[in-house]
């Protein structure tokens, strides 16, 4: 199950609604809502974007997707 990103939240919570994070974005609140729950990790773009808009950098905004093991095998 995917875990809440808690920073994400408090951060979005501090601009206003879902709605309006979103709408200031130009994604719909539903996909908003899915990033901030943690059940879609977003593109590349839009993680950057919504780190300038939060202005929290992306890799402390998204840390779950930065920490995860992207170890390549090299042969």
């Amino acid at each position: 199950m995917a875990k809440k990103r808690e920073l994400f939240s408090k951060l979005r919570k501090s601009k206003g609604t879902q709605v309006k994070v979103a709408e200031d974005n130009e994604i719909s609140a539903v996909y908003l809502r899915m990033i901030e729950n943690g059940t879609f990790t977003p593109g590349r773009d839009l993680m950057f974007r919504l780190s300038r808009y939060f202005d929290v950098p992306a890799e402390v905004l998204f840390s779950d997707y930065f920490k995860q093991d992207k170890s390549v095998q090299m042969r």
